[in-house]
């Protein structure tokens, strides 16, 4: 019996919250939003650090890559802020894109790092030297997420215009575009053992992909509104979906049953806006909202 409980709820962001990630540093959370800071949280005993630096725009995405002594802050503006914790500063400013930035997610393999923006492309920059390698135009619209493989030699862009774009790691050549969202694509995750892909979008609509040919395998009715975003337990078979609709749900990673909705319809002293972002800790979910809020829950599996 998968059981939930409301552990802590983190506040002071005067604004909503678009993106939560965990640093390397375990007990360590970032935030950003539509505020004039980066917010840096202690996880376990659930209090506010400090403001990491100020941004001149809101903060879309913000990547820790595992390895690196680095954190990346996509803005509305186009801009990645990149921050050294080494030496306690911003170091580079990577600008190839003037609309916004959406989502940064890395390859260790390849020790690249991806940048999606409004623009239709993705950028892709060397995460030794910060140079810029390549440039990709993956659509003719915005593209919000993107999807790497456990092997690493697939990845997987989700775009405004409804389809998902499967890329070859490797040379960045494309393989495959996904059809059957009718609406933008907000988020995208492969499974852990690699065997599909998950996709959300605003149409309300989970698909999931075989990741071997890229057929459609199932589609669930999983939201009244948006998906915002997906995101797999790291050791359970289980994934979580936020929704437009402000509700959380988990799922099974092999079943695909329905196994708890985490909303104030429900009892659940939850969200009361769009639930934007999650990460899990153990087994432990955090989710962050429009509302202002990061909401720390304990899940007993």
């Amino acid at each position: 019996m998968l059981t939930v409980q409301k552990t802590a709820e983190l506040t002071g962001h005067a604004n909503p919250i678009f993106s939560i990630e965990l640093s390397q540093k375990p007990g360590i959370l970032f935030s950003g939003g539509n505020d004039k800071g980066l917010v840096e949280w202690n996880i376990n005993d659930n209090t506010f650090i400090k403001v990491m630096f100020p941004v001149p725009t809101s903060v879309y995405a913000i990547h820790c890559p595992e390895g690196y002594p680095l954190m990346f802050a996509g803005l509305r503006n186009g801009e990645v802020l990149v921050f050294n914790f080494i030496e306690q500063k911003i170091t580079h400013r990577l600008r190839k894109h003037i609309k916004p930035v959406f989502d940064i997610k890395s390859s260790a393999k390849k020790d690249e790092l991806l940048v999606a923006s409004e623009d239709g492309t993705v950028s892709i920059w060397s995460l030794q030297t910060m140079d810029l390698l390549h440039s990709i135009k993956v659509s003719d619209d915005t593209v919000r997420c993107i999807a790497i493989n456990p092997a690493q030699n697939r990845v997987a862009f989700g775009c405004r215009d409804s389809r998902v774009m499967v890329y070859d790691l490797n040379d960045y050549s494309p393989i495959k575009a996904l059809i059957g969202h009718t609406m933008a694509v907000f988020s995208a995750q492969y499974s852990p053992d690699g065997q599909y892909l998950l996709t959300g979008s605003r149409d309300a609509q989970l698909k999931v992909w075989d990741a071997n040919d890229y057929e459609l395998i199932k589609n669930i009715p999983a939201h009244m509104f948006a998906i915002n975003h997906i995101l797999f337990h790291p050791t359970q078979p289980y994934f979580a979906t936020a929704s437009m609709d402000k509700s959380i749900k988990i799922w099974g990673a092999y079943d695909f049953k329905l196994y708890k909705i985490i909303s104030r319809e429900k009892g659940y002293p939850s969200h009361m806006l769009s639930v934007n972002k999650l990460t899990w800790v153990d087994n432990q979910l955090l989710s962050t909202s429009d509302d202002k809020s990061i909401i720390k829950w304990a899940i007993t599996f």
